[in-house]
């Protein structure tokens, strides 16, 4: 009896790790495009750098929409202790973000001191300052006289 039966040369290394390279970079796409904003901050905008410092620093915690970052809690429900404030809602001035990053927040439990300093801090406080609060409600103030 004689077997005629055709039998495939095995794949050669080179195609498997091609194949296997090819379906890495379309994982790597994928996963990448999903859910991610970005920093909507023009690289013009003299906050560029302070809004990509942000980001790379500060969003695992913090909340703002135009870095993308989504740290903060958003039910008092689902809060956790490193979640910090949300700077959309949130406005702050650059001696506040400054005394924050240097002290560990304003309580010091869970923030690190000097998460980042010099220049990169002073450029994220001047972020912050111009782009935090944007969603805060205005609340209508009155003149008073003394």
């Amino acid at each position: 009896m004689s077997r005629d039966l055709y039998i495939p040369p095995r794949m050669t290394p080179r195609p498997k790790i091609f194949a296997a390279l090819a379906l890495l970079l379309c994982s790597i796409a994928v996963a990448g495009a999903c859910g991610s904003q970005g920093v909507q901050v023009s690289k013009t905008d003299p906050y560029y750098r302070g809004a990509v410092l942000f980001r790379d620093h500060c969003s695992g915690c913090h909340t703002l929409s135009s870095v993308g970052a989504q740290g903060s809690a958003t039910s008092i429900k689902d809060r956790l202790r490193t979640n910090g404030p949300n700077f959309n809602v949130r406005k702050e001035n650059e001696e506040q973000v400054l005394y924050a990053i240097r002290n560990g927040g304003f309580s010091g439990a869970i923030m690190p001191e000097n998460i980042v300093v010099g220049d990169d801090a002073k450029a994220i406080a001047a972020f912050l300052a111009k782009y935090s609060g944007v969603k805060s409600e205005k609340v209508p103030t009155v003149e008073t006289t003394q």
